[in-house]
């Protein structure tokens, strides 16, 4: 995916490019926000990661122009402000994310490839059906079978899988499900992630040879369809 990075610090900045490139991705940067803008309205682009406090044009106002003159590109927020009342804020002005500053790099190459995904896919909301090996999911019934043998989720089991399911392939951190499945910004070091994920595994994985939840240690889960 083609990617912009709109950030003041050099070395942020450079880590950033760096780490990207490395997986593939094609990178442009500015290092303030009145050239960002100017890159994200005259380039096409998958994600957009930006700083909210940058030179010449901060990161809340260049986001709220884009998205007044309709330009709907996936927008991740890089930012030291952690207060609920910043993270509130860049959201509202039109970010589809945020990550709070010092980051790991696995995690913001995680939320860059769901949001870039996001934008891939449009009208992805609309599947009523997710497959992942021989794992169906019927989003309309709330009905989870495998190998034709009906499993009984519970709501928040369910919420869960079908997180994981609709971005297999991607490493999901515990922080993106605790924001996105639980809709609450838990305590990072709380185990209530790790409880479901195992509630969650003894009714999909336990009685098959094939492993569909796999751990990636230190980061988070990943479902693929690697046999």
């Amino acid at each position: 995916m083609r990617v912009l990075v709109v950030e003041d610090d050099k070395d942020v900045l450079e880590y950033i490019s760096k780490g990207l490139k490395e997986h593939g991705h094609v990178v442009d940067l500015s290092e303030n926000g009145k050239d960002g803008l100017f890159l994200a309205t005259t380039e096409e682009y998958d994600v957009i990661i930006t700083d909210r406090m940058l030179p010449e044009l901060d990161g809340i106002t260049l986001i709220k122009t884009l998205r007044g003159a309709n330009n709907k590109t996936p927008i991740l927020i890089l930012s030291a402000l952690a207060d609920v009342d910043d993270r509130v804020t860049g959201l509202r002005s039109g970010g589809d994310d945020y990550l709070i500053k010092p980051f790991a790099f696995s995690e913001l190459l995680a939320r860059a490839e769901i949001l870039g995904q996001r934008k891939r896919i449009g009208a992805s909301q609309n599947i009523t059906h997710l497959n992942v090996l021989d794992l169906e999911v019927d989003l309309l019934k709330r009905k989870v079978v495998r190998r034709g043998t009906e499993i009984d989720l519970q709501s928040r089991e369910f919420r869960l899988l079908e997180y994981l399911v609709r971005h297999k392939g991607q490493v999901v951190t515990r922080t993106m499900l605790l924001e996105n499945v639980w809709d609450y910004n838990f305590d990072p070091q709380t185990n209530v992630i790790d409880v479901h994920i195992s509630r969650l595994r003894q009714k999909i994985d336990k009685d098959f040879d094939i492993q569909i939840i796999k751990t990636v240690r230190g980061a988070g889960y990943i479902i693929d369809e690697q046999e």
